[in-house]
């Protein structure tokens, strides 16, 4: 396992680093203090999850995750000290997998990682249909109505436990331990983010949906086929 720590506080970075080798003694990790640097061994050295602060010396936090996603889509932390929603979502909006908030704890912080990694790809090829949607669990190519959309990892899982439940309502509980392996403080909210890209994506009208459809309070569903 390879993870690259994008964090202009050493001391951050080396907890870190102490943490997954602990965890994982074979994990290799690389650091930067740079975002421009950051983005550069993102694309040559294929890590398999990132960890990005949002307060670096040279280039906006935002701005780096905003780059990586024009070319790959390895699964990325934000860590950082902003706590407010509106970053939270613009973190999520623009591609993070998950947003926490320091100073955080050394063991969650693991956990969300092995999740991240573990759920990257699955074990073998599984192509899951429902009416008019065909999603390929393992490369996250989704079909739908002879359109073919291209997923993030935090989608894909999404409507991967969304399809594997269909016909039920999918509560926010389950559905964050499917996607992150627990339930943290926040998760809903999240959730709502991730929703509505998706909607973004395969509704006509996302303000109107038809297909991903909100049960107020509980959870989500899929509307049956026609």
């Amino acid at each position: 396992m390879k993870v690259l720590i994008i964090e202009d506080d050493r001391e951050i970075i080396e907890a870190i680093s102490l943490a997954l080798q602990m965890r994982w003694p074979e994990a290799n990790v690389v650091s930067t203090r740079l975002g421009a640097k950051g983005v550069e061994l993102v694309e040559s050295e294929y890590p398999d999850i990132v960890i990005l602060d949002l307060g670096l010396p040279d280039v906006n936090g935002f701005e780096v995750l905003h780059q990586i996603r024009l070319f790959s889509d390895v699964p990325t932390i934000i860590l950082t000290v902003r706590s407010d929603e509106a970053d939270v979502v613009k973190g999520l909006e623009w591609g993070a997998d998950d947003y926490i908030i320091k100073p955080f704890r050394q063991m969650e912080l693991l956990a969300r990682v092995r999740s991240l990694i573990r759920r990257q790809t699955p074990a073998e090829e599984e192509l899951l249909v429902y009416g008019p949607l065909r999603l390929n669990v393992m490369t996250g190519q989704l079909n739908y109505n002879d359109k073919e959309v291209a997923l993030t990892i935090t989608e894909k899982r999404i409507l991967s436990h969304m399809m594997k439940n269909a016909g039920h309502v999918v509560t926010h509980s389950s559905l964050a331990e499917a996607v992150w392996g627990d339930d943290y403080p926040g998760a809903t909210d999240s959730l709502k983010v991730h929703i509505r890209r998706l909607r973004e994506k395969i509704e006509t009208d996302p303000s109107q949906p038809q297909l991903i459809l909100t049960r107020t309070g509980i959870g989500y569903f899929l509307a049956k086929p026609e």
